[in-house]
């Protein structure tokens, strides 16, 4: 089949740098205003946050969070900013990159990468939605049961979070939970560049659910109902990439097929 043109001609390569710079400004004004916005909002933003343990904490007397810096709870604002700006920004900054890029690609090329573009931030979402919902109630409830009402003779042990390393463990869990569900992205662009296969992956299936705890354990507390709750999904996740492996090559295969005919068609009519 004839190969098919790029939609732009070529550029000097001043014209690119121009164009480049151009994109960058876009996606830098863009997280700048999502920055000063989200940082009007920071407090609403991280009462949101803080909700699981609230509702976990809600019973307890005297139940607080402090802080004890007198700059720990402004800065703690500044990263509930710079955060939902990188998260809220993501799609603009996203779409310049490929603006950018879409001009040198074919155009069976932008059909192929486009809807990873798209899975991006929609599986990193999915990932934050999970542990918000559904790991940060089970996870504060297990820090808690550490506290100890005391005694006669004993002193008890109760839970003061500070702002700044909740947000930390927060954001730690959040970015763990969202980079995992990833994966099906990074395996299927694998198996499209024909660098990993279905069999493969289904091969390496034992490895790859060792590896996958292994992840879990260094980027969760350590605790075993975020490690759990980080790895089964992505073990799943993993089965969905061996699936989309193999509809990719399917589909490979069918293009090969039609490619064959297609010369096949054409020698005959030389004939």
């Amino acid at each position: 089949m004839a190969e098919e043109d790029t939609d732009d001609s070529k550029m000097p390569l001043l014209d690119h740098l121009i164009e480049l710079r151009s994109r960058l400004i876009w996606g830098l004004v863009g997280f700048i205003v999502c920055f000063f916005v989200a940082f009007y909002f920071a407090e609403h933003i991280f009462a949101f946050l803080v909700r699981p343990l609230a509702e976990q904490m809600e019973s307890r007397t005297g139940a607080r969070m402090i802080f004890t810096a007198l700059h720990e709870a402004f800065f703690t604002y500044v990263k509930v900013a710079f955060f939902t700006s990188a998260f809220v920004s993501f799609p603009l900054i996203a779409s310049q990159t490929w603006l950018f890029v879409a001009p040198g690609l074919y155009k069976n090329e932008k059909r192929a990468f486009f809807p990873f573009l798209v899975a991006t931030p929609v599986l990193f979402f999915m990932g934050g939605a999970l542990v918000y919902y559904f790991i940060f109630p089970f996870a504060w409830e297990f820090f808690l049961n550490f506290q100890t009402p005391g005694g006669e003779g004993l002193l008890p042990i109760q839970v003061e979070p500070k702002v700044n390393e909740y947000l930390s463990l927060v954001m730690q869990l959040i970015f763990a939970f969202g980079l995992g569900f990833e994966l099906p992205v990074f395996l299927m662009l694998l198996a499209k560049a024909g660098i990993v296969s279905a069999d493969g992956l289904a091969d390496k299936r034992r490895y790859a659910i060792v590896g996958v705890f292994v992840f879990a354990a260094i980027l969760t507390p350590p605790d075993v109902i975020s490690q759990i709750g980080l790895a089964i999904p992505i073990i799943l996740l993993y089965e969905v990439s061996i699936f989309g492996a193999r509809i990719i090559e399917r589909r490979r295969e069918e293009r090969a097929a039609m490619d064959e005919e297609w010369d096949a068609a054409n020698d005959d009519e030389d004939d």
